[in-house]
């Protein structure tokens, strides 16, 4: 993991009728640096799913794949020492995402079940947690209980620059 960019910032992108929305600079150049295309061209993919735990979308680059199976398969192996059995839903949330591109500016399509599952309309607020990009609809995170407060904070920040009533 020492080779990976970081994913730290936040942003608020305006969200088109065709559920395209542009990756926060911030967030962007590390999504680039660990996605780099083969032909060497501005842009990338970025994997997009549920999240495990929050109603919101989860975001990261195709290389942490390989990072986040053998961090849910070491779970898996102590649930299966501790209870005899396995638990089926952590690899079944853990391999939700599509891979979809996105260009230079950062644009990119949220594939239509995640986006809805996340209650994503118009706007997307973006937060970066080192590992992954979190996508939340902005009034779902301001109501959601148990989520860090000051991300709430900077949501409602960014919606009061850009004039998006909460």
């Amino acid at each position: 993991m020492d080779d990976r960019s970081e994913y730290q910032g936040d942003g608020l992108g305006l969200v088109d009728d065709k559920g395209r929305v542009a990756i926060p600079a911030s967030l962007r150049q590390a999504l680039a640096a660990n996605s780099p295309r083969a032909d060497g061209k501005d842009g990338g993919t970025v994997i997009v799913g549920v999240h495990p735990q929050q109603k919101c979308l989860r975001a990261y680059d195709p290389a942490y794949v390989k990072i986040l199976k053998a961090e849910i398969e070491a779970i898996q192996a102590r649930q299966l020492n501790e209870l005899g059995e396995p638990n089926y839903n952590l690899k079944r949330r853990g391999a939700s995402g599509e891979p979809v591109p996105f260009d230079g500016s950062g644009r990119f399509i949220m594939p239509g079940f995640p986006r809805d599952y996340a209650n994503i309309g118009e706007n997307a607020f973006f937060w970066g947690t080192f590992d992954w990009i979190e996508i939340w609809d902005p009034k779902t995170l301001i109501d959601a209980v148990d989520v860090d407060p000051a991300m709430q904070a900077a949501c409602r920040y960014h919606c009061k620059v850009k004039g998006i009533a909460l």
